[in-house]
């Protein structure tokens, strides 16, 4: 059976409020980041989660080994009530976001060649279609 672990962690980056979902998949770990902009309420967030999350586009993979261990309730609510202290993100979700940003790069680096390439050449026909006009008469 697939395990799939979700984690939506809200923080404050400078000027805006931002919340970073973790997606963990067969020991895959996939990130997308939300900018919420103003401090966002309980219900912002949820409309987020509910409304949006389908929407969402989330980075490429990237290999992380999952621990797996059961732990004493108590300890878990410590190790929650460090966590809503902690400013930032881990390390492997932020491999995770900068490799999405370097694929958005490429590909929006790859249309504008084609759409700079495609201007070249309906500048070059037309330039073509005013020669064969001009000796059209002769």
């Amino acid at each position: 059976m697939d395990k799939i672990t979700e984690k939506l962690t809200v923080f404050f980056e400078e000027p805006f409020w931002v919340g970073l979902f973790e997606r963990i998949s067969d020991g895959q770990l996939s990130v997308c980041k939300v900018t919420f902009g103003a401090e966002p309420k309980d219900y912002d967030v949820l409309e987020v989660i509910i409304r949006r999350y389908h929407r969402l586009v989330f980075s490429p993979s990237v290999a992380v080994i999952e621990k797996a261990s059961t732990v004493n309730p108590k300890r878990k609510q410590k190790i929650a009530r460090k966590q809503t202290l902690q400013t930032g993100v881990g390390t492997k979700s932020q491999q995770a976001l900068k490799l999405q940003r370097e694929e958005m790069k490429t590909e929006r680096r790859q249309i504008s060649r084609e759409e700079r390439e495609a201007e070249k050449q309906r500048k070059f026909e037309l330039k073509q279609q005013k020669r064969k006009e001009k000796h059209r008469g002769r």
